[in-house]
Order: structure tokens, then sequence, then C-alpha cells
């Protein structure tokens, strides 16, 4: 049947009805999207439906190819090596990606990175990047390309022509309460990773108070999903699940989360946003036969950041991207708040640290002015926290709980009070929780 043929009500209400759509029918709707002949209030029709009744596999692989056929698919294969991507489904604190790239580049293979925004209490890679004085992360394919034949790695947001009908969908789903669909997640994560011309992609799906999502169950369900429309799109796809319950490292913010991720690539990084980097570096760096297995891609690991190489791909990448590579050196080129205000336990403090709520350690971003409720808003990339305390570590009176960086009072103040309230003691060690917990290839 011809698109000409299809009326964008009679797709409406199969779906409504709980029916499986067509691979004609996605593809009309996907490129309808962009053309206009699905209007928006039919497309958030849809994306209601789809919400309400689900999709199968096969509707997923199909929707996630016709999302990425909408606009421009980069085509990389005549770059030699291997192109391998990483991708999280957010969290506070997670910087990963900032490590990640150029120790993964150090180690042999090719990372073609595009990245997003922070939205709401998680942070994006975008933002964390433009901290950095003159980096650009807006860049054509032309020079993508170019930066990732010399570099070995290139960190930029999606360009206008890649994937037009995920920037349109995404957006009506963000205003009509369809974001959590495990379905409408994976076509526009998986659409837009395709699209890169990768070769084979890591996921790092998040679960806990301080990811979108809460439930494991869930997060393993959008694993298993990813991992499928990879499967049918040819390209292998392992997904990770990170428990995100408290912040990842000891700093979230901006520019703070940028002078910790030069200080892990320095040897220097706090132990569990290293074992979640080792972990997804050493699964890129499998399936791009840039190491035999975990052991061997681990040693390789070890040795980039020790003789320096892991650091010198972050430098090259700062100053093919028109940033300030002496960053690596001198943190106070980086933004700065006014003024750094300790927050240390009460007087009747004793125990143990038995929880540092993600969430609300991210909402003091926001409260800070490092976060955004709406797309379009600007964030402050000099505020944030730092130094922030782990779960299990030992508390008494006036023990550094965090240090927060503010440019406002009173912004700092709601900081503080969201701070304090998200971080609990125990007279006893809490046992601890795995932070890597599955693996779905």
């Amino acid at each position: 049947m011809s698109a000409a043929s299809f009326f964008p009500q009679d797709i409406i209400i199969k779906k409504r009805d709980g029916g499986a759509l067509t691979k004609d029918e996605i593809e009309f709707f996907a490129h309808g999207v962009v053309s206009g002949k699905f209007a928006d209030y039919q497309a958030t029709a849809l994306l209601m439906a789809i919400f309400l009744r689900g999709m199968t596999p096969q509707e997923t692989a199909w929707l996630t190819d016709a999302m990425m056929r909408s606009g421009d698919v980069i085509d990389l294969r005549d770059l030699p090596g291997a192109k391998v991507d990483k991708h999280s489904t957010g969290g506070v604190g997670d910087k990963v990606s900032l490590i990640l790239a150029p120790l993964a580049a150090a180690c042999g293979v090719k990372v073609p990175m595009m990245s997003g925004r922070g939205l709401g209490h998680t942070g994006g890679t975008l933002d964390k990047l433009e901290a950095i004085p003159g980096f650009r992360v807006r860049l054509d394919v032309p020079e993508f390309r170019a930066i990732l034949q010399t570099v070995g790695l290139a960190m930029i947001g999606q360009t206008p022509q890649v994937v037009p009908a995920d920037r349109k969908l995404y957006a009506l789903r963000d205003v009509t309460g369809t974001v959590e669909c495990i379905p409408l997640i994976c076509a526009s994560i998986m659409s837009k990773k395709l699209a890169e011309g990768i070769d084979s992609l890591v996921l790092d799906v998040k679960f806990g108070r301080g990811a979108f999502m809460k439930k494991k169950e869930d997060a393993l369900a959008l694993a298993r999903a990813m991992v499928a429309v990879g499967q049918a799109g040819g390209k292998p796809v392992w997904a990770q699940l990170t428990a995100m319950n408290q912040p990842l490292g000891r700093c979230a913010g901006h520019t703070t989360e940028v002078i910790e991720s030069i200080e892990c690539l320095k040897g220097r990084g706090p132990a569990d946003l290293m074992e979640v980097t080792f972990s997804l570096t050493g699964h890129m760096l499998v399936l791009g036969g840039a190491a035999r297995d975990a052991t061997d891609a681990r040693r390789r690991m070890d040795a980039a950041i020790a003789d320096g190489s892991a650091l010198r791909k972050f430098r090259e990448m700062c100053a093919a991207q028109g940033g300030d590579p002496r960053v690596v050196e001198d943190y106070s080129i980086l933004p700065t708040a006014n003024r750094k205000l300790d927050v240390r336990a009460d007087a009747d403090a004793q125990g143990f640290v038995a929880e540092v709520d993600a969430l609300r350690c991210g909402h003091a971003i926001m409260a800070l002015g490092g976060g955004r409720a709406a797309v379009t808003d600007n964030v402050d990339h000099a505020v944030g926290l730092a130094d922030l305390i782990k779960i299990g570590e030992p508390v008494a009176p006036g023990t550094l709980l965090c240090t927060l960086h503010l440019n406002d009072e009173a912004k700092g103040a709601k900081a503080e009070a969201l701070v304090r309230d998200a971080i609990k003691f125990t007279p006893a060690p809490p046992r601890p929780e795995p932070l890597i917990q599955d693996l779905v290839r």
C-alpha cells in the first residue's frame, strides 16, 4: 500500500484499539511528522495510543529505523578502525562520557559521540563540555568526520539534519506526559545512535532514585528492547544496568564535573566513578576488537591513564573543537562561582552515611541554577556540588558533607536544605549496594 493511501486517523484508531502497525504505516508516521502530513495534534494522539497500548519488538524496530531515516544517516565506513559509542540514560553526577571517550580513543577505538543536554535533575554532556571556554559542540558532519579521523573522538550535539523526527516527537512527548514509554524511549535513543555511523554501541541504563527509570525491572526491559533493536539493525549492542541511588563520583554540576573528569584521566578519580567508567569502556574495547576480553581491556585502560595518553586525547579533543586545552593544567580557566559554602554535619550527627539521595542532590543543582526545567533554559556552569560524602562513610559532628559552589545566597540556602535532606545517617555501617547489577548482550 502506498503512503498516499494512509490517513493519520486510521493509524491512530488502529493503535488505539490495540492493533499492531505495519512497517509502511510506521514509516508514514515518522516521515509525516517531519513533512507535516501528520499534524502535531494527530502525532500527539498516536503517541498517547502507543503509550497506553505499547508496541511489539518488531514495531519498535521499525519505528527506530523509520526515525533514523527521517534525515541524514552519517556514513563512516571509509574511516579506518572500529567506531563504537556509548550512551547513558542519565543520572546525577554522571560525567562518564568525558572520561570514557578519550580513554577509549587512547586504547584504539574511534568514538563518534552525539550527546544531549541536561533536563530536570539530570545533567547533560554538552552542557559540561561548554563549561570549557570556546568548546564547540555544534559541528557539521564534515568537521565531525575530520576530527574523528585525526583525533579518534568527537563529542557533538545532534545536527538539524540527523533524525529530525525525534526532535519533533520528543518535544511533543515532553509536554504530553508520554516520555516514560519504553518503545518510544528506545526508538528515540537508538535512532540517533544508529544514525551516527557506528559499528557497535554500549549502553548504560540507570535505575533508582536519581534515574528516569526508578525500578530495575523497567530498566531491564528498556535494556533488552534497545539490544533487540540494535540486533535488528545489524549492530552489536551491550547494555549495562547501573544503580543511580546516590550521585556518581563526588561532584555534580558542570565546572565541578569537568574538573573531576580531568582528575580521573590523571589517575585520581573516585572509586565508584572509575568502576563504571572502566566497565563501560572495557565493553567498548571488546566490541571494537581493541581488547580480547575484560582483563585485557583493563590492562590497556590502566596503561593509557598511567602513560598520559588518555589525558592527551582529552586535550587534543578540546583543541580540535575550539576549547582551551590549558584547562587540563589550569582549572581557573573554567567558570568559577562567587562563593563556596561548606555543608557540615550537625552537632548530634553520629554513625555512618546511610543515604545520599541522588534526586534531591539533582534538585539542589537546579536550585543553584545549574539545571533546567525546560530545554530552552540557560544554565549556570559555575555552580554545583563538590566533595560529596558517600554512602558508608563515617560521620561525626562537623564532618564535611559537601561543598556548594554558588552565585546567589538565597539559591544557596535552598540547595543546602535539599542536600541536608538528601543525606541520612545510621548507627551501623549500611550494607553496600552493588553499583553494576546486570549486562544484557
